[in-house]
């Protein structure tokens, strides 16, 4: 009987032990890497630290957010897509390197579905339709007459070629019927300082960069591109309320690993970063942003993107959307 009681009384303190050691082999053995392919200071570095931060505390692991900026993100994508697939090295992902790239990079190193895993969607922004503040125009209806009146001449500002605000800017062209100047540069930044200068009259820039301008008055906000009203500007109205069934052109971020990441490891990445999502104080971060409806399990991230993926290679080929190799 006692022979019995101390071989049951091992085997309940080995499983105990082994608990610990079965959690810890779901993560990575050093340090992660969270390539950004933007440079910091952007809405895409800004989510990525604040995510980093939490799986640091949570992991007892160094987390690292590594800035590979160039190619609207197709850069630090091919660098992710090529990784060991150890979970040492992770991608905020972004919808220019997977949903826009597969449709205007004709030779793209690296294929979504093959070649990354998805984690967990961290947040989806709207874009904002906003104008130079001398314009006349207050409403969208009073844009698209802008563009009417002289078609190919009002000018569109956008990120850079094959970006997210470039594409809102073809498919609103699209589904109002119009003709348009798309002047693209490198990056928000200096976008934002021409259109306040009034050198460029629109963008459907991110809310990430445009709220700033938005708030203190230097460019006015004419829409959003999402079907629901961002928290953080309910009085402006969506393209859908504006007369545009269906008009959504968000742009949105999550995290992804190399292809054939070892699935308990997925999975356990996918429970902290949802847990991390829940915390009240990332949550109000990401509401300062305008990123909402983050969370959910790594197939809806997976489902998401295919679905984002076929929706922008159709607005690409019906508008001929090109981009300078």
């Amino acid at each position: 009987m006692q022979r019995r009681t101390f071989m049951a009384a091992s085997a309940a303190s080995a499983a105990t032990l082994a608990a610990p050691m079965l959690r810890a082999q779901t993560l990575p053995t050093g340090p992660v890497r969270i390539i950004v392919g933007f440079a910091p200071g952007g809405g895409t570095d800004a989510l990525a630290r604040i995510v980093g931060q939490k799986l640091q505390a949570m992991w007892n692991l160094s987390v690292i957010v590594e800035n590979r900026a160039g190619a609207s993100g197709v850069i630090a994508a091919d660098l992710v897509a090529k990784a060991p697939a150890d979970g040492n090295t992770l991608l905020m992902a972004h919808i220019n390197s997977h949903a826009l790239a597969p449709g205007l990079v004709p030779k793209l190193g690296y294929d979504v579905e093959r070649d990354f895993t998805p984690l967990t969607l961290v947040g989806v922004t709207p874009n904002l339709l906003i104008a130079h503040n001398e314009l006349l125009a207050r409403t969208v209806a009073d844009v698209v007459a802008h563009c009417k009146a002289q078609p190919g001449k009002v000018s569109f500002g956008s990120a850079g070629q094959g970006s997210a605000q470039h594409l809102a800017m073809e498919s609103f062209k699209l589904a109002a019927g119009v003709n348009a100047l798309h002047v693209p540069y490198r990056g928000s930044g200096p976008m934002l300082v021409d259109l306040i200068g009034g050198q460029i009259q629109y963008s459907f820039d991110t809310m990430t960069a445009a709220t700033p301008h938005v708030k203190s008055g230097k460019v006015r906000a004419i829409a959003q591109t999402r079907a629901k009203r961002a928290a953080g500007h309910p009085t402006v109205p969506t393209m859908i309320e504006a007369g545009f069934p269906g008009f959504e052109a968000t742009t949105w971020y999550g995290l992804v690993g190399p292809g054939k990441l070892p699935a308990a490891m997925a999975q356990r990445m996918n429970e902290d970063i949802n847990k991390v999502l829940a915390m009240p104080d990332v949550k109000e971060k990401l509401d300062q942003f305008g990123a909402e409806d983050g969370g959910g399990t790594a197939q809806q991230f997976a489902d998401f993107i295919r679905v984002e993926q076929q929706k922008w290679s159709k607005v690409i080929r019906d508008a001929k959307v090109t981009i300078d190799s």
